[in-house]
């Protein structure tokens, strides 16, 4: 929710409409969960879950165990991994970007949380917002030394991220 937020915040910054929100249920501590944000240039609507995103970002690797990732993904979208793992599952016409971000965030901030260095992969991966309007985001979400390391996280992430299909 955390980086859908801070996503839709940058957006709102680069003078774009958006909205960001998740999807919650039984869940608990740990167990997945699905957060949503919508960019447009135009008065967004429609407030509910996305089915047919453009975009899909995959944190936790794990979840290729559990969730089918590309269900709904518009052929031509794209989707970035936290690492490569699923490179070879997906579908025709899809674009696939990876980045170590788990590396990243251990490297940068100490401990293994891959939001804000996933940030950094999407915009380099779609170009939907300005990387200086995300991280003015996370600086407010986070100021001081914790938004100094998340600015970072999610410059290092950007450099790093490639397009692999």
């Amino acid at each position: 929710m955390t980086a859908a937020e801070a996503l839709s915040v940058a957006a709102f910054k680069d003078g774009k409409y958006s909205q960001a929100f998740g999807a919650f249920g039984p869940e608990r501590r740990g167990a997945p969960v699905m957060s949503f944000c919508r960019i447009d240039d135009k008065l967004i609507r429609l407030r509910q879950q996305v089915y047919e995103p453009d975009v899909v970002v995959v944190l936790d690797p794990s979840l290729l165990n559990v969730v089918n990732v590309y269900d709904g993904l518009k052929k031509g979208g794209s989707v970035v991994f936290n690492n490569n793992c699923a490179v070879a599952n997906a579908p025709g016409g899809v674009r696939v970007f990876v980045v170590d971000a788990t590396k990243i965030a251990k490297d940068v901030l100490g401990r293994p949380i891959v939001n804000t260095a996933m940030l950094g992969a999407y915009v380099k991966a779609t170009g939907d917002v300005n990387v200086e309007s995300l991280i003015a985001s996370i600086k407010e979400r986070f100021p001081g030394k914790l938004g100094e390391k998340n600015e970072a996280a999610i410059r290092r992430a950007y450099e790093e991220t490639k397009e692999v299909r």
